[in-house]
């Protein structure tokens, strides 16, 4: 699944609310000019005295979920994040990885590598079961077993942000078991040197 959002606004001056379009974003291989905005468009619909504030691309984020949801990418025009669900890296209640996780966790690192980044953010979570002390526990000892591969496969001189987050931040639904295994997952995360990919 795959899904691309972009988040373009332009607020008038002056108050109300009006469409236009937004120049490339930084580091766009785009040659084409943005498009002529008429700010007399009654197209617009700005309130008498309104002035069109200058365009900007807040954020363009694209998010790749394999089906099922054991692996999620995200890329912003910032940086690239991979979410691994747990039970894909771990067996329940433990932080030892399995050798289907080391392979994965290395093929991230090629990504790191691919990027050019020296730093590296390594984030564990839990669902909402169990004590919110155990989450914490449990999350950043899985942290630190990803951190640990990385490690292996990336330049000694890598950064890393190493946290346990427990059952904070979910990005899914704790009342279903599918939102709690979404729930229960290590992100890697690093910025960006390179414009994201086109989507397919």
């Amino acid at each position: 699944m795959l899904a691309t959002v972009a988040v373009i606004a332009v607020w008038p001056l002056g108050g109300g609310a009006g469409t236009a379009y937004a120049d490339d974003p930084p580091g766009s291989t785009s040659s084409s000019p943005p498009p002529v905005i008429d700010a007399n468009s009654p197209n617009l619909m700005l309130p008498d005295g309104a002035q069109l504030a200058p365009a900007k691309v807040l954020d363009i984020k694209q998010i790749v979920e394999e089906e099922g949801g054991e692996q999620r990418r995200e890329d912003t025009n910032v940086d690239v994040t991979f979410a691994l669900q747990a039970e894909v890296l771990f067996a329940k209640n433990s932080a030892k990885l399995s050798p289907a996780a080391t392979a994965r966790i290395r093929a991230i690192a090629r990504e790191v590598r691919t990027q050019g980044s020296g730093r590296v953010r390594v984030f564990g979570f839990t669902d909402n079961l169990g004590t919110y002390e155990h989450g914490l526990k449990l999350s950043k000892e899985r942290a630190v077993a990803v951190q640990q591969v990385l490690a292996r496969e990336l330049d000694p001189g890598t950064a890393y942000d190493i946290r346990g987050y427990s059952e904070d931040y979910p990005i899914a639904d704790n009342r279903t078991e599918e939102g709690r295994k979404k729930n229960r997952r290590v992100e890697i995360s690093f910025p960006r040197t390179s414009p994201p990919a086109a989507s397919p």
